[in-house]
């Protein structure tokens, strides 16, 4: 007979096996069960909430069930938290007209292995409406560190959350994680169509590849209580970046409230709008309250510095601040007077670029190539708390001679218990940039100026050769007559240890036909011909990226261009041609090297080959002036490019202000206006 303790013990252990059975049975119903009825309710529109779990969770990959609960039709849907992730292997599609829910806990996470595509994002919409993702407490992520090693090609497209062309979006109360891309792209999915309505609230985007939250192209935005922090991996790296890919995009109506931007890599706020111009849709950003803390820079500005390529509108800032990052506290770029105005109200900048003293807690720049002012920029009532003896502004003119205009308002100086405020004017602004005042030249369109040779009677029959080494973008110009056989060759070289990608080359006919013609490759002689169909002036154009190029050889006379207005050199010696024309009076020259290392000796020689200056050792920008007692007819000048005597002859720049920006390494094949222009 048992005891009463075996009895027990018997019974507890039958009631163990089926308390055991029980809940097995409920997490496998749970993990596996379909609710086909519930399903079907869901189809004839007799239920307006559906659980996604009804559709099967798989805790191995949930795709199926979660793609097939957001493709029912429901107007909402509620991802229930399971105990375990929902593992998706490939981008999860979201539908118009539907709210998701995300419970509690939940953790929505790339499959290990999958997401191989360059831009495979976790979550995409593309051309919806009324969508909304709710998950107060959930977490949507990727695996961000598996991306940068084999199997996966290297890439900063795999973004958490991709919204391309879509119209009133909310986004609330996730987490949004580790993305080999950006937590949250605002893109495009249809040229000319903006993200509208967009409202973006009590969000993180944290360990980001590339952003926190990138703005392509959006209109009508609000963000509340966004948190931006931890981006590292690939440039920019930025807690947000506004950065339009082409004109047609759009930045209207931003409102940034309360929002943090912190221990990012790059800039707590960027704003790179470049690719928007003075023909596209104005901005129009206002930050309030937010902060940038422990970044690279706190906010950084760069636009185009030109009537035609500035955008219009405004980007305001009220009461922010920017404390602790590593460089300025606020960098503006390239701004021109004219175009957005950029205003700071009430704002803070606090111990900013405390290790690099040679910064400031502001930083404005020029740079190469820039013609214009820097200005349009005003500062309200801003405190600048600065432990470092120094100016809480700091100008930096790489484009030599350009001035600060409308550069207004107040600033109250903390430094310790020393408290100095500065009205910002122009008298103020002179007398902490005594820089070297440059005399200003209008600058000389080329575009729908007529050109012809300078001697039209002229030919080569061996060709001619150019050693000049153009960086980045290479452009040239030939007189070719109708029917003439055209060849020549382009080689590509590297800077540094960096490797040369091919460049693709092409050629604007007189008429404005494009011609493209096979990319250019490093290692080689790249050699190209086409026959003239009319006669008059072949532009050609080679983009060699962070490489240089070297039109080393033509058939026809051949002269070097910068339509840009700035030619970039990068160790080239020798003697080059340019033509004044006549009737001009006065022009300059404005030289300046790649940096305080990086020099260039120059001498200068009129029509007669005199000598007019000569200057050794230019890093800084330096302007030659020359003036003409003889304005009749065309003069032939000449610049002369030689090793610094002090530093290095690497990378130099060289401008010529009031005369046409074209050089020529001979006299016989240089172009000149035409005279009926």
């Amino acid at each position: 007979m048992r005891t009463f303790s075996q009895i027990s013990l018997t019974c507890f252990v039958a009631c163990f096996m089926v308390a055991l059975f029980l809940i097995v049975s409920r997490d496998v119903f749970l993990l596996c069960a379909q609710d086909e009825r519930a399903i079907e309710e869901v189809k004839q529109g007799k239920r307006d909430v559906a659980y996604a779990s009804w559709w099967g969770f798989d805790p191995e990959d949930a795709t199926k069930a979660l793609q097939a609960a957001i493709d029912s039709g429901a107007k909402k849907v509620i991802v229930s938290n399971m105990g375990k992730p929902w593992i998706v292997s490939k981008t999860i599609i979201l539908r118009s007209d539907q709210e998701v829910v995300f419970e509690e806990g939940v953790i929505v996470e790339a499959k290990r292995g999958a997401f191989l595509g360059r831009g495979d994002c976790l979550f995409l919409a593309a051309l919806q409406k009324n969508i909304s993702l709710i998950g107060y407490g959930a977490t949507l992520r990727m695996r961000k560190q598996d991306y940068t090693k084999p199997p996966y090609e290297k890439a900063e497209w795999r973004h958490v959350l991709s919204i391309r062309s879509c119209e009133n979006v909310r986004i609330y109360g996730l987490r949004l994680a580790s993305s080999g891309g950006d937590g949250i792209y605002l893109g495009v999915a249809k040229r000319g169509i903006p993200n509208k309505n967009v409202h973006i609230k009590d969000v993180v985007c944290v360990d980001n590849h590339r952003q926190g939250i990138s703005v392509i192209s959006a209109e009508d935005v609000l963000m509340e209580n966004v948190v931006m922090e931890d981006t590292s991996g690939t440039p920019p790296m930025a807690g947000i970046d506004f950065e339009p890919n082409e004109q047609t995009e759009r930045l209207s109506n931003i409102v940034m409230r309360n929002c943090v931007s912190r221990n990012n890599v790059g800039d707590g706020f960027a704003f790179y709008l470049h690719n928007l111009n003075a023909n596209s849709h104005p901005v129009s950003i206002r930050l309030e309250g937010c902060r940038s803390i422990g970044n690279r820079r706190g906010v950084s500005i760069s636009v185009g510095n030109s009537k035609e390529k500035a955008v219009g509108g405004i980007i305001e800032f009220v009461n922010c601040s920017f404390e602790g990052s590593e460089g300025a506290g606020i960098s503006i770029s390239q701004k021109p007077t004219f175009g957005c105005r950029v205003r700071f109200i009430g704002c803070k900048i606090v111990n900013t670029a405390l290790k690099q003293v040679t910064q400031a807690p502001i930083v404005l720049s020029s740079s190469a190539g820039n013609f214009e002012p820097i200005g349009g920029i005003e500062f309200v009532d801003c405190v600048v708390a600065d432990e470092v003896e120094r100016l809480p502004i700091a100008y930096f003119d790489f484009a030599g001679g350009l001035e600060l205009e409308d550069v207004t308002g107040t600033l109250t100086l903390v430094r310790g218990t020393q408290k100095k405020s500065y009205n910002i004017t122009p008298q103020l602004l002179n007398e902490w940039f005594p820089t070297q005042a440059f005399k200003r030249f209008p600058k000389f369109e080329l575009e729908g100026v007529k050109l012809e040779p300078l001697f039209p009677s002229v030919r080569f029959q061996k060709g001619v050769s150019c050693k000049a080494r153009l960086r980045g973008q290479a452009e040239f110009m030939l007189w070719a007559e109708k029917g003439e056989k055209v060849s020549f060759t382009i080689m590509l070289l590297p800077v540094g240890k960096v490797s040369v990608s091919p460049a693709k080359v092409g050629v604007l006919t007189p008429s404005n036909k494009k011609l493209t013609l096979a990319e250019a490759v490093y290692g080689r002689e790249n050699a190209y011909s086409f026959t003239a169909d009319e006669g008059g002036v072949y532009r050609i154009v080679c983009d060699a990226g962070r490489a240089t190029a070297t039109l080393s050889w033509s058939t026809h006379g051949l002269c070097i261009v910068a339509s840009g207005g700035v030619f970039h050199f990068l160790g080239t010696e020798g003697e080059f041609y340019f033509v004044v024309p006549a009737g001009i009076s006065e022009f300059g020259i404005k030289v300046w090297g790649g940096n305080e290392a990086e020099r260039v000796k120059v001498t200068l020689r009129d029509d007669a080959s005199r000598v007019v200056d000569e200057r050794d050792n230019i890093a800084i920008p330096y302007q030659f002036i020359v003036r003409r007692d003889k304005l009749e007819g065309d003069a032939v000048y000449s610049i002369i490019f030689k090793r610094p005597s002090i530093g290095v002859l690497e990378d130099f720049f060289v401008q010529l202000q009031g005369i046409p920006p074209i050089l020529s390494c001979h006299k016989e094949t240089l172009l000149k206006p035409s005279v009926s222009h």
